[in-house]
């Protein structure tokens, strides 16, 4: 019984971890086709603002319960910025080119910012603890969790929610949906598809940066954390399907619970079991959970 409530509590921590960081990468590639190698140095980026605010927040002395509004603060800026710059300054001059040139440009971004966060931050890791211990731990079942990490699943859940609410209850939002239907039909009946390109790409940066910033607190920030990321992230939405929310959510499910299974009853198996059920889901289903077959254009 013990060893249940254990894969259940550990397998929705990382189902919602892994929501959190495929959210943007999902949205970016069902709006804009695009294959965002550089997603990972997003969330990187947005996980060394957050511990920089961490301990900037706390040198000035103010009241503690203020760091969490500060390292969501500090990604969001830094994802907002970073995510408009690269797309009016070099995305939209790829628009309409071969999709692999696209992902080779996206991968060319994810080198300069891996070096650029080596100028800015050096290769020393950075440790944002404070957040995680001031929540404390609840114990479930004679387990002992941390309340942050038991806090992810509320606040995937409610970023998910504002996103499904955004998406279909207001007008910028079926607008974007149009977009990822039928890109040309929509530009006939007049959006402006380039802004929404540009919407969408800075929304994707910026859940990227505050995956990032949420992860902060309980991982130690280093180069190289954006590499990692983008393995799994690419796993989760290829698992639900490429381009789809729900399919983000399921993909993630899926990954996360199979993941905590295997590191509770198959520790050996634990580093692959992602991938492996992604290669079963793509022989089954190679559009995968959520996805949609590609129209044929006559």
């Amino acid at each position: 019984m013990t060893t249940a409530v254990a894969i259940l509590v550990d397998g929705s921590i990382y189902s919602s971890w892994l929501f959190l960081v495929a959210l943007g990468l999902t949205l970016t590639f069902g709006v804009m086709r695009i294959l965002n190698v550089a997603h990972g140095n997003f969330y990187a980026v947005g996980a060394y603002a957050a511990a920089s605010a961490v301990g900037a927040y706390f040198a000035s002395g103010w009241f503690a319960s203020g760091v969490y509004l500060a390292m969501a603060g500090a990604a969001a800026v830094a994802g907002l910025v970073l995510g408009y710059v690269l797309e009016r300054g070099v995305l939209r001059f790829m628009y309409g080119r071969d999709e692999v040139i696209i992902l080779l440009v996206t991968y060319a971004v994810f080198l300069i910012l891996d070096d650029l966060m080596l100028l800015l931050w050096g290769a020393n890791s950075y440790d944002a603890y404070q957040p995680d211990v001031l929540l404390g731990t609840t114990t479930i079942d004679s387990l002992p969790y941390p309340n942050y990490d038991l806090s992810l699943i509320a606040t995937a859940a409610i970023i998910g929610l504002l996103l499904f609410w955004t998406l279909n209850r207001t007008r910028r939002g079926k607008m974007l949906l149009a977009v990822i239907h039928d890109r040309e039909m929509s530009t006939f009946l007049g959006i402006d598809v380039a802004r929404v390109f540009t919407v969408t790409f800075t929304l994707g940066t910026l859940l990227g940066a505050l995956g990032g910033a949420l992860t902060a607190p309980i991982i130690s920030v280093q180069p190289g954390i954006g590499a990692e990321v983008i393995v799994l992230a690419f796993a989760v939405v290829a698992i639900g399907g490429m381009g789809s929310i729900a399919g983000a959510l399921a993909g993630s499910l899926a990954a996360g619970f199979a993941h905590a299974a295997a590191v509770h009853l198959f520790p050996q198996g634990a580093l692959f079991m992602i991938y492996a059920l992604m290669c079963l889901v793509l022989i089954l289903r190679p559009q995968g959970l959520f996805g949609r077959p590609a129209p044929r254009k006559i």
